[in-house]
């Protein structure tokens, strides 16, 4: 399964659209303090996250830092509407996360998810 936390109910409907339609079973947070109970509560189950960088409750940096306690090695993907390069000279996250601008076209994120499930840096 796949934990999704993304606070705009439009961007978060339409990213879990994108995955279902792919056979990916999502389960949905509005925030990043709700993705933490999520995960908590279905962690057996969850192989990848997709995290929003800027969220209400926590932010999905230290979503992830949290989450990673809970199971390390846990995927993830963040998403923003901030270009990678803002993202990468604010330093809001470090240089080797794997991380996609929104919009969101599905056949570029369906790859980055590929791209994430793939790849061994985080096991």
């Amino acid at each position: 399964a796949i934990l999704l936390a993304e606070d705009e109910p439009a961007v978060r409907d339409s990213i879990r659209k994108i995955l279902e339609e792919f056979g990916y079973k999502v389960i949905d947070a509005e925030d990043g303090e709700d993705a933490v109970e999520k995960f908590a509560e279905h962690k057996d189950e969850i192989e990848l996250l997709i995290l929003d960088v800027v969220m209400p409750r926590k932010n999905g940096k230290e979503t992830f830092e949290e989450i990673r306690k809970l199971k390390p090695g846990i995927k993830v993907l963040f998403t923003s509407g901030y270009t990678a390069d803002i993202i990468q000279r604010r330093k809001i996250l470090k240089e080797d996360v794997i991380f996609i601008s929104k919009p969101i076209l599905p056949n570029k994120f369906l790859a980055k998810i590929r791209e994430v499930l793939e790849d061994e840096r985080n096991d």
